[in-house]
């Protein structure tokens, strides 16, 4: 859960990188130390990336010594898998040591390895996948993963703050949702809604948005053969042409009605949803602030401009990563994609942006928010503040 504390840092870094684009700061750091994974999940196809990659522990320290680097920048661990990382223990206690201000990312399929590292380099938080009941899981993800999920969260929802990302997807529905909400509200715990998204780096299989939530639910699982198949397919295949399709014209107005009520009781979720659905029939507009202090670095060491566009700005075996993000053909493309991109929906990006506008229309109104971040509108008619596009949902 973020504190206001997080908001008022992250003000201070949207003020310092709107004057001084040479020398922006980072508020986020995901860092996908490996591609290697033991999931097979649908939603993402990692674990049938080869050759695997590892970001070299000595890599990461030397990333972690660029001036857009500072002490509350929150760095992500994740990969895959990342304790499939060979140096994983290593690199865990060097930020326990060096930056306290780390989160680790997991899958949780190997709990009692995951249980110790925690318990002896704890993170400042940490991220566990469930994606619905335990046969939406071994459907969804292709591993017998549940029961290790539950295992993690009970052993370590004492010591320190956890949060279960759930992804609402073609592969689950609104009743796993609902699932994995009751198991939150159950152990006293965090849950983080996403939306299954194009990304290049997860290889995603089916074009998000033109399958509906949980039409392609308990499907057979993947086997890493399929992939091999399903990508031959792919390259050989025309070119897909996304149809237009809206979730009303499928589910009529069901969407938003088919959200549990029980999502309203954990921050910064309901709305996104029901924001997400505005979005894909093209009625939600707004800039994409986010990409000018969040950013993801590759086990490649490739670091693309945002986790949705495959457009890579460098990588960190042939420059500093403060060339990367801050050089003059990276910030002439970060002006150009902050005005001119609104092609995902992706929490670690919108959500910032979302709060951005929300919170200065809440004090200041529209058009000054408008005036201060440029154009924008939660729905169709562009006339409905953030407030009442909401509250119409209550």
């Amino acid at each position: 859960m973020y504190k206001i504390t997080d908001y008022i840092n992250r003000g201070g870094r949207f003020l310092n990188n709107q004057l001084r684009p040479g020398h922006k700061k980072l508020s986020t750091l995901m860092i996908y130390a490996t591609d290697l994974c033991d999931s097979a999940c649908k939603h993402c196809l990692i674990w049938a990336k080869r050759p695997v990659n590892f970001l070299p522990f000595e890599t990461i320290k030397a990333i972690m010594q660029s001036d857009c680097i500072t002490k509350d920048t929150s760095i992500g661990l994740e990969g895959g898998e990342f304790m499939l990382h060979p140096e994983a223990l290593e690199i865990l206690e060097w930020f326990t040591v060096h930056h306290k201000n780390f989160d680790l990312l997991s899958n949780c399929l190997k709990p009692e390895s995951l249980i110790e590292a925690v318990k002896k380099f704890p993170p400042r938080h940490l991220y566990i996948s469930l994606d619905g009941t335990a046969e939406t899981y071994l459907y969804m993800r292709g591993k017998a993963g549940y029961d290790s999920v539950i295992k993690v969260v009970e052993a370590l929802k004492d010591l320190l703050p956890i949060s279960v990302m759930f992804t609402l997807s073609p592969y689950n529905d609104f009743n796993d949702l609902q699932h994995v909400a009751e198991v939150c509200k159950k152990y006293t715990i965090d849950l983080r809604i996403g939306i299954y998204n194009d990304i290049a780096f997860f290889d995603t299989l089916d074009e998000a948005h033109s399958n509906n939530i949980g039409s392609l639910k308990n499907d057979t699982a993947l086997t890493y053969k399929d992939v091999k198949e399903i990508r031959k397919d792919k390259v050989s295949a025309e070119p897909h042409i996304v149809p237009t399709l809206t979730m009303e014209s499928k589910f009529g107005k069901g969407l938003k009605s088919s959200i549990p009520e029980i999502v309203k009781s954990f921050n910064e979720n309901y709305d996104f949803i029901v924001l997400y659905d505005e979005w894909r029939k093209g009625a939600l507009k707004m800039r994409c602030y986010s990409i000018l202090d969040s950013l993801v670095i590759l086990p490649n060491g490739d670091v693309p401009i945002c986790q949705s566009l495959d457009l890579k700005i460098g990588n960190v075996f042939e420059q500093s990563l403060d060339i990367i993000f801050n050089g003059k053909e990276t910030q002439n493309l970060h002006d150009h994609y902050v005005h001119n991109c609104n092609q995902c929906w992706l929490n670690f990006h919108r959500k910032y942006d979302v709060i951005l506008y929300r919170t200065f229309e809440k004090y200041f109104g529209k058009n000054i928010t408008s005036r201060l971040f440029g154009y924008y509108q939660w729905e169709e008619t562009a006339l409905k503040s953030y407030k009442q596009v909401l509250a119409k949902q209550d």
